[in-house]
């Protein structure tokens, strides 16, 4: 068990284009373990950012053996760092649905946990954004949480932020650390992001980890990024700024525990 936990979490602009991604993506992990992270999280759809949720079925994969995460595990190994691959398509209940799945992957390449996305996006945002992730996606099911260097990481992706009976969920697990890869769009990025993240900390007395895709993807999607770290108090340990890039802090379980210590709301539940 570790006093500290040195985390980044990764913003790109991902497209169709899988191996522009990929090669992104070990661009900035290698920045990422050169400043000393131990856990570095990429964002949802870091290696697949199709037009459409139905392309997503062309790269649909196994967790345990897919293009997308090979590269992450080869990483994993020589870098000696804990990687978070946001999310990626894995095959689906049927033809027509993949999963949107959060794979954590460990120092030795190995799968450390899986997470289903539960809450999928589906809104009509009249004249800014109508979206429909269940048209080929399947919702998971199971609350996800995993070891890292002694920290209990709780697992989400993207909408998932909106719900907080997820994240206690997770807290009862045992979380300290919640991890939120994301491509939050900038329409409702610009207001609820940041106000929903830090909620989700405080409430939670957690550290947050959100990573999140930035930019212009294709004609009709745009995200918000501001990719972010977060103490259990609310306060924003590290933000990235606009474009790709990473945002580094350490988590320090000291002041963790005094904050549960000091004003110790998790066990003045009632409900």
């Amino acid at each position: 068990m570790t006093a500290f936990l040195h985390v980044a979490a990764v913003q790109l602009t991902s497209t169709t284009d899988v191996t522009a991604n990929l090669e992104r993506s070990t661009y900035w992990i290698r920045r990422a373990a050169d400043e000393g992270a131990d856990l570095i999280v990429l964002p949802e759809n870091f290696g697949c950012f199709p037009g459409n949720d139905m392309d997503k079925l062309a790269h649909a994969e196994a967790v345990e053996d897919g293009p997308l995460t090979a590269p992450l595990r080869a990483l994993a190994m020589e870098l000696g760092v804990v990687i978070l691959a946001g999310s990626i398509p894995e095959r689906g209940p049927d033809e027509h649905h993949t999963y949107n799945t959060s794979v954590l992957i460990g120092r030795a390449g190995e799968t450390l946990a899986a997470y289903r996305k539960i809450h999928l996006f589906d809104v009509d945002l009249k004249g800014e954004l109508t979206y429909r992730e269940s048209a080929a996606v399947a919702a998971g099911s199971d609350v996800v949480v995993a070891d890292v260097d002694g920290w209990v990481v709780g697992m989400s992706v993207c909408y998932d932020l909106r719900f907080p009976e997820l994240y206690r969920a997770l807290s009862e697990k045992g979380a300290r650390v919640l991890l939120i890869p994301a491509a939050f769009a900038l329409h409702t990025g610009k207001d609820h992001w940041e106000p929903l993240i830090r909620a989700r900390a405080i409430e939670n007395q957690a550290f947050v980890a959100a990573a999140g895709q930035w930019g212009r993807h294709g004609p009709r999607r745009v995200t918000w990024g501001k990719s972010m770290l977060v103490d259990p108090w609310g306060t924003l340990l590290a933000v990235a700024s606009e474009g790709e890039g990473v945002a580094i802090a350490t988590f320090d379980r000291e002041l963790q525990d005094r904050v549960r210590a000091e004003l110790p709301s998790l066990t003045h539940r009632r409900l």
